[in-house]
Formats: structure tokens, sequence, C-alpha cells
């Protein structure tokens, strides 16, 4: 136990190495789970070409990853067509973005960059990766079995909603703090993280989901978080 068990993960192996094993090892297990779960990804989304907008996620993201400490965590990024403003990542540090986020931010840097660095902390600080081996779909059951079978059923189950759903009022300020920690070492306007979020508040006042989706619904917030991050 403990070593790379052919090109596909397995969770008990990724649980030992996380707790006892070799950091090395342990971050190139949680990118081959997300790496699955982003093929998954892209065959149920509808991606984004548009090359501005790319540019702009590569842009930012990159000066942000520059300013994460563990230079063994890398990142991606990538645009979603999709109704809602909306935004999810994947163990391993794959990022999705809808477009339609990307323009309630007025295509800001400053604003991207806080969306991006909230997505990027729950990463760093393994939120994304505890949400995909503590959920039901992925069993003890699987500790002799490749993770592609469980994350395959995972999504074919819940289906990127799940994904895209908040985590708990914790985990959603802790991640907006090292978010807005990363946008100030990256050389952005940590300001613009309250802005957007007070534009936020302004158009969708009940705090219900509305349009805005899972992402900005009440849990929790929106007042909270600014007050949070202030």
């Amino acid at each position: 136990m403990g070593k790379m068990l052919g090109p596909h993960v397995r969770k008990a192996t990724w649980v030992w190495q996380s707790m006892t094993g070799n950091e090395v090892d342990a971050i190139r297990l949680e990118r081959d789970v997300g790496r699955d779960l982003a093929s998954g990804i892209r065959k149920q989304l509808k991606l984004d070409p548009d090359p501005q907008i790319a540019h702009l996620l590569n842009e930012v993201g990159s000066r942000l990853a520059g300013c994460v400490a563990n230079k063994l965590r890398t990142f991606g990024f990538e645009t979603f067509a999709g109704g809602e403003p909306n935004a999810f990542a994947l163990p391993g540090g794959y990022i999705f973005v809808s477009r339609s986020l990307v323009e309630l931010c007025e295509r800001n840097q400053d604003e991207v960059a806080f969306i991006l660095g909230h997505e990027m902390s729950h990463v760093i600080r393994g939120h994304a990766m505890d949400r995909i081996i503590t959920n039901s779909a992925i069993s003890l059951g699987t500790k002799f079995t490749s993770v592609r079978g469980p994350i395959t059923a995972l999504l074919n189950n819940v289906g990127v909603r799940f994904l895209e759903s908040s985590y708990s009022q914790e985990l959603e300020m802790e991640a907006d703090k090292l978010g807005v920690r990363l946008v100030v070492a990256a050389g952005y306007n940590a300001k613009a993280a309250a802005v957007l979020l007070s534009r936020l508040a302004k158009l969708n006042p009940s705090g219900a989901e509305s349009n805005f989706g899972h992402y900005f619904s009440s849990h929790p917030s929106i007042n909270l978080r600014i007050q949070n991050i202030s």
C-alpha cells in the first residue's frame, strides 16, 4: 500500500498517502483523481471556446498560482457555457468557471482573481478532495478497485450539480480568506472581492438561489462573506 497502482488511484492509497506518506506522491495521486473527474466533467459540460476569456483566466490564474506556497500544486482553468454564474474546483487543481460568472465580474481581473483564488483555496486546503472521498458514491468498498469506476458512478448519480454546490459555511469562509490572501500576494486589488459580493447582494437581496445558482446562495450569506474578508 502507499504505491501507485497503475494509471488510476485507489481511494485507500490516497488516504494512506495523505496521512503518512510522501507529500509528492499524495499530490500526484490527488491530481490523478482530478484528471479522471475533469475528463468526465468535460463530457457533461459545454466548454466555452472564447479565447479572450481563456486568456483572462490563464493570466490571472497563473499569477495567483505563482503565489501558492506549496510549489507542488499546479492549477488549470477552463470555461464552460451555462446560464448560472458558477465555478467549482476539482482535486489536483482543475478549476472550472462559467462564462456567465466571468461576465458578472465584468471581466475585471481583480474580481476574477477573487473567484479563482477562492476555488484554488478549496484545493489547497483539501476541501475538494475531501468532498470526493467522503461522498457516498465512493464507499470503503473501493479499497481494492480503481477510482475510475466510483468517480464515473459519482458523476452519473449526482452530476455536475454536486460539484457546483456550496461547501459548509466554515469551509466557504476559509476559502474566502485564503483566496483574498492570494489576491493580495498576486498584486490584485483585494477590495474587488467586497465590490463583487456587494453587487451580488444588490442584484439578489433575498439571498435566494434565483438566477445566481448554488454559487451565490445564502450559505453563507453574502453579507457574512463580506464581513469575513473585510
